[in-house]
């Protein structure tokens, strides 16, 4: 190794815990080794750049040095590489101590605190594949959520008729509506291909027999906001649907891959898009022409075991005033989840939701203010922990409501089902 090289090894670890002291002169600084010129205190002794990377390194080999000539060499400038033991003992002469010398593991675990000092001060900015990550993320979401909601007024009527439930250890009660609608509605959803969906509602034939669906229906429970609340859910789903088909990475996984995400993280991927029209001010879903309470969903056959934290769910989420690229980064951290059940290429997508989240804790880092970016990153992920229990209840009442009234459409049924 030339001099020049043990220069520069020896700047390389300039990280290193060191007792460095400036001489109180202004005079020249001389090796106390070799006479070279010193730049301070290394090691408790004043030393040279080369001398010190000489000490370190000889602490740390395991091999005991020999001095090939008569163990008395004078240690200079020019010849302090041709024995390493004499110079060796020339810098134990001096003081430099052993036991100064930190080891490996604390070398790289100051680099890496001064790395991570250092990442702190630099401006944090979206690297060119997070940006397009990113772009992708809002273009799939614009084409597949509308915020004026225009398409709602094509569900069936919300029926707000006063029709009260609760709970008892039996299971599902309610009580029955005063009045009945006869007719059914055939909803029927298709879609383009392209994103966007479009829905189409039939009457049934009105000369049905009113007494015959009153006798069916009399043998559960009539949840009267049922029907719209199908409809719209169902609308929401094939929207969801839509949005993953968008996506690169989820497209080029596996098909069975892609219905297990689907059914895991339909359910939750609907409420953070939901929580995108709810005003925190007034508990309303502001959902253009039509505005939702969670009496609505009450009056469809959910419970207070699931309506109760759903709902200070949306107050903890909305709280957080998250841009909407926040919001589309955690609908897709939602979607990659590798432990659905019934996912195979686990290490893939646990890759990709690994890829989202760190472009989630990035943009927060570059774009928010000092005072909003504190904690907002773990509260996100904590309301997504959130919502995988809420799921769970989700599944569970959406099949007590099918077994008491079967209106629910297959759509709903397919994503709720344990098959994947």
């Amino acid at each position: 190794m030339s001099e020049e090289e043990e220069q520069q090894q020896t700047k390389s670890s300039e990280e290193e815990k060191e007792d460095e002291e400036e001489e109180e002169d202004e005079g020249p600084k001389i090796c106390q080794v070799c006479g070279d010129q010193a730049n301070g205190y290394h090691f408790n002794a004043m030393t040279c750049e080369g001398c010190k990377g000489f000490f370190r390194r000889a602490v740390k080999r395991l091999g005991t040095l020999r001095c090939p000539f008569q163990k008395n060499c004078v240690i200079t400038k020019s010849n302090r590489r041709q024995c390493q033991a004499c110079r060796m003992q020339k810098c134990l002469s001096i003081g430099m101590r052993r036991e100064l010398i930190m080891t490996d593991e604390a070398v790289e675990e100051r680099r890496w605190k001064i790395k991570r000092k250092r990442l702190m001060t630099e401006p944090v900015l979206l690297s060119p594949q997070q940006e397009a990550l990113i772009q992708e993320l809002l273009k799939a979401h614009g084409e597949t959520f509308d915020r004026t909601c225009s398409n709602f007024n094509q569900f069936r009527p919300l029926d707000r008729c006063a029709s009260s439930t609760s709970v008892n250890s039996e299971g599902l009660q309610s009580t029955k509506p005063d009045a009945v609608q006869s007719g059914e509605k055939e909803w029927i959803q298709s879609s383009d291909g392209s994103g966007s969906s479009s829905s189409f509602l039939s009457q049934s034939s009105v000369e049905s027999n009113a007494e015959q669906e009153l006798g069916e229906r009399s043998k559960g429970v009539v949840f009267t906001s049922l029907s719209h609340i199908n409809d719209l859910s169902t609308y929401m789903i094939q929207n969801v649907i839509n949005y993953a088909k968008i996506i690169t990475d989820f497209r080029a996984l596996a098909m069975e891959d892609q219905i297990s995400l689907l059914k895991g993280a339909t359910f939750e991927m609907m409420q953070i898009r939901f929580n995108m029209l709810f005003n925190d001010k007034t508990g309303i879903w502001e959902c253009g022409p039509l505005h939702y309470c969670m009496d609505d969903a009450s009056r469809a056959g959910f419970q207070p075991h699931l309506l109760d934290p759903l709902m200070k769910f949306h107050y903890t989420l909305r709280g957080l005033q998250l841009h909407d690229v926040e919001y589309v980064l955690m609908q897709a951290i939602s979607l990659f989840s590798p432990d659905r059940p019934g996912v195979t290429n686990h290490d893939v997508i646990s890759h990709h939701q690994e890829t989202l989240a760190i472009a989630l804790l990035t943009y927060i880092e570059s774009k928010r203010e000092e005072g909003e970016k504190h904690l907002l990153f773990p509260k996100i992920i904590a309301c997504l922990t959130e919502m995988r229990t809420m799921n769970e209840e989700y599944t569970k009442q959406v099949m007590q409501i099918q077994d008491i009234q079967p209106e629910l459409s297959p759509l709903i049924l397919e994503v709720v089902s344990q098959d994947s």
